[in-house]
């Protein structure tokens, strides 16, 4: 199988863990970053959905694996598009999944650091939940980064179309947006966080979108490299 195929199933996979994920959580009655909750709610909700956190979180190990093959084959991709050589905007983007994976990580971190705070019942539920908002907030500016430049590196060298990069444009407006205003969501609620989610919302499209790209027209081998095997399997 070609890597810009796998890349491509990998980017779905990615996004299929995500959706899993936070399906698990919606149903367990996590709150969301939109959504005013006290302490004690919070306290409560992360006491009694300690499972569903845990099963969430044992997911996420897998989707930051196939981000990382899904990025990595969007670069392999442009670099072989027909201006030769690695687009710089491939390069930012590559650094933004990877930028947000390494945030996520400790979003998650700090999840479970709550969990366990809430089921000691001790009172540094409020101090992690405000570190767990501001990671969150601020990790939107990594998946801006990431649609900002595989956006402009696949445009401009042809991969992906129009529409697919004003979605991933649009997207990184709104997710860069909601993270300059995070700071104002700790301890609150950020205003424009339902922004942040159409965001996200967007970005897994783009995402899937971008995967469909890479599978449905992956690179051939060249002649040179086809010449290169026969001469190896004659030998």
């Amino acid at each position: 199988m070609r890597f810009s195929r796998l890349a491509g199933i990998a980017g779905i996979g990615f996004v299929a863990i995500l959706v899993a994920a936070n399906l698990l959580l919606t149903a367990a009655g996590f709150p969301t970053p939109s959504e005013r909750a006290s302490v004690e709610e919070i306290a409560a909700v992360y006491a009694t959905g300690a499972g569903s956190l845990r099963l969430a979180s044992a997911l996420l190990p897998a989707a930051w694996l196939l981000a990382t093959v899904f990025a990595v084959g969007v670069c392999a991709r442009l670099g072989r598009s027909e201006r030769g050589g690695v687009d710089p905007w491939s390069l930012v983007g590559l650094a933004g999944v990877l930028m947000q994976s390494v945030v996520f990580t400790s979003v998650e971190a700090t999840r479970l650091a709550l969990m366990s705070a809430a089921e000691d019942g001790s009172g540094d539920v409020a101090g992690l939940w405000g570190l767990h908002t501001a990671l969150f907030g601020f990790n939107q500016v990594f998946l801006a980064t990431a649609l900002v430049g595989f956006s402009m590196a696949g445009v401009r060298n042809g991969v992906i179309t129009r529409w697919h990069a004003v979605i991933g444009f649009l997207a990184a407006v709104l997710l860069f947006v909601t993270a300059t205003t995070s700071p104002y969501g700790v301890g609150d609620t950020n205003p424009l966080a339902l922004l942040g989610l159409v965001g996200w919302l967007l970005w897994l499209v783009w995402i899937v979108a971008y995967s469909v790209t890479l599978i449905r027209h992956a690179p051939e081998p060249s002649a040179s490299t086809t010449g290169a095997d026969t001469a190896s399997a004659g030998t």
